[in-house]
């Protein structure tokens, strides 16, 4: 979501210089997004783009740091030269609440808590202990409008220094760790348990994969139509789905088709559930059946 709030703006504001990171956030310089220009190393994403902080540049260079990148050494060399040099570029600090590149290990920011080590110490707070003025917290990525606006505000605000975006999601790999057993084990002692997740209206999608484009979800993929009317493969979400809602979140921002969808998965539903599925299923049942009587009527008239 945060590619594709970068992406979105500058469709808006036309391509700025942008610095990446090492991390899980360096797959941004590859298809669909191709956001990055540089990478130099563990940290040191900001500190790179300090060779864009030109006086007569006519847009502001936008660099990319992780949370683990950032209390190894871009805390100090890259906010802290920032702040010394009155950087004017924007950077956005990637807070997935995990070192999620090399295999989740908590960090001073993350949020579980950890018998043996000092966890939930924010990062906006360590910022602006190192002298940040311009400083933002989008506490759910997720939310691309919300992302887009931030990342927009900070492009184009007249005050000068660096402007520092602190963007905050759990990693998703990290989240279905921890929550995936514990859904198998409420779904097999009998619990109630909702799983959400989203698909495609094939009748809706016009083909143009904007979506896709914009998304980069390894469950967004193409699915060929048994229609001799319509050419191109439509938008597709297959069974890898989580239910993050990436997709329905940058549709929305994007202003792209209204194709996407969200269904509730219910396990061991309720008896009054039960009963409801039963009466919506006879409603539908007798409505298509209604529905066919009445074209086979038409055909003979």
């Amino acid at each position: 979501p945060i590619f594709a709030a970068t992406k979105l703006v500058e469709e808006e504001l036309g391509p700025h210089h942008i610095a990446s990171d090492i991390g899980c956030h360096l797959f941004s310089i590859m298809p669909p997004f191709e956001l990055g220009a540089t990478t130099m190393g563990y940290g040191l994403g900001p500190a790179s783009a300090s060779a864009f902080n030109a006086p007569d540049a006519k847009r502001r260079s936008i660099s990319f740091v992780g949370d683990g990148g950032f209390w190894h050494n871009g805390l100090t060399s890259s906010i802290g030269n920032a702040v010394f040099n009155k950087n004017d570029g924007v950077i956005v600090i990637v807070d997935n609440y995990y070192s999620a590149a090399t295999g989740g290990q908590d960090i001073l920011s993350s949020r579980a808590d950890n018998r043996t080590k000092s966890t939930k110490h924010p990062i906006t707070e360590a910022v602006k202990g190192m002298g940040a003025k311009w400083v933002r917290h989008v506490d759910r990525t997720y939310d691309v409008t919300k992302m887009r606006a931030t990342l927009k505000e900070a492009l184009t605000t007249p005050e000068k220094g660096p402007k520092v975006i602190v963007a905050s999601s759990e990693c998703m790999l990290n989240r279905q760790r921890r929550e995936r057993p514990l859904l198998q084990k409420a779904i097999k002692g009998g619990e109630r348990v909702v799983k959400p997740r989203f698909g495609v209206d094939e009748d809706v999608c016009t083909g143009d994969h904007a979506c896709m484009r914009l998304s980069g979800c390894p469950s967004l993929s193409v699915k060929a139509l048994d229609d001799p009317l319509r050419d191109d493969p439509v938008a597709h979400i297959d069974q890898s789905c989580v239910g993050c809602g990436n997709c329905g979140e940058v549709a929305d921002a994007a202003i792209l088709c209204p194709s996407f969808y969200r269904a509730d998965t219910v396990h061991n539903p309720t008896g009054m559930e039960r009963l409801a599925d039963r009466m919506r299923k006879s409603v539908i049942s007798w409505l298509q059946k209604h529905r066919d009587r009445r074209r086979i009527r038409f055909a003979g008239a």
